[in-house]
């Protein structure tokens, strides 16, 4: 309430134009902005073997985009921010959540949702331990996540999954919503991923949900080849597709297509993600960090 929230604060004296759009484009879905890049699977590849052969460390697709998004963000922080009741506020966190099979050997196990906080100077090893660590805490055995346990007790009763939601949406328009809550559920990130490549089809554009505050969605799809020319000869290039959904309404397009652009460049050059940047931008003065994770391999 007052333009505070537990999740951001708000954004006053921006551009005139993105002040007007959330009245223009009232709801999320009003605002999707579809997207598409190509990161260089040969160069990923290389990278990922590299490591495991030279530094005996485990890295994946996942984890490689999940870093360049990170490092892209720690010089664009204007993608981090995100509407709610029509005002425009600055997250203070940089939080990405992901499907995760219970059992990853079983096609048919239940799924569980992880969410992950970084801190913007993390490398990929850093990336990589955060998203591992959610993941085993949420295969642990007897683990529980807050949503299962929350939807158990919503639908043991008739017609109070409508009120509970009416009530929670009423709260969160006027930054009522319990921390606890923002916390834990997955529909307030910076950004959503999922693999779709696992499920054996191409990249999607996922659309955003307009419950909560994510405003950027990416799902990685199946590995395409593309007729290329280097050096002076025509050859066919593995890529990995990444379809891209965001709010356009967050901030001016020039940001979004600096931020791609310099998304493109480190999934280009994974080497650079192996140390700390050395400058991170945050908006507005808004400035978060988080621990650093203890390392799982050395």
């Amino acid at each position: 309430m007052f333009g505070r929230r537990p999740d951001g604060k708000r954004i006053r004296g921006s551009d005139p134009l993105v002040q007007i759009t959330p009245y223009i484009m009232p709801m999320r879905c009003d605002a999707q902005v579809f997207l598409k890049i190509r990161a260089d699977m040969e160069k990923l590849s290389r990278f990922i073997r590299k490591q495991k052969l030279e530094n005996d460390e485990q890295i994946s697709y996942m984890q490689l985009i999940v870093a360049s998004y990170v490092r892209a963000l720690s010089r664009n922080p204007e993608i981090n921010r995100f509407i709610m009741n029509r005002k425009l506020y600055a997250r203070n966190n940089c939080s990405v959540a992901f499907i995760a099979l219970k059992d990853p050997s079983d096609v048919n196990s239940p799924e569980t949702v992880a969410k992950v906080r970084f801190d913007l100077t993390d490398t990929i090893f850093d990336v990589r331990d955060r998203m591992e660590a959610a993941v085993a805490a949420n295969r642990a055995e007897n683990a529980s996540g807050f949503i299962d346990r929350l939807l158990n007790v919503l639908f043991a009763v008739p017609a109070l999954p409508r009120l509970v939601a009416g009530v929670v949406r009423f709260l969160d328009n006027h930054g009522l919503a319990p921390a606890v809550l923002i916390d834990e559920l997955p529909f307030y990130v910076s950004m959503f991923i999922t693999n779709t490549a696992s499920l054996g089809i191409n990249d999607v554009n996922h659309h955003l949900y307009n419950w909560g505050n994510v405003g950027s969605f990416m799902g990685m799809g199946m590995t395409e080849k593309i007729a290329v020319i280097e050096n002076g000869e025509t050859r066919m290039k593995r890529f990995l597709p990444i379809g891209i959904t965001v709010d356009e309404r967050v901030c001016s397009g020039a940001h979004y297509a600096r931020f791609l652009n310099d998304m493109k460049y480190f999934l280009k050059n994974p080497e650079l993600l192996e140390v700390e940047p050395e400058n991170v931008c945050f908006d507005q003065g808004l400035e978060y960090h988080e621990p650093k994770p203890a390392r799982a391999s050395a």
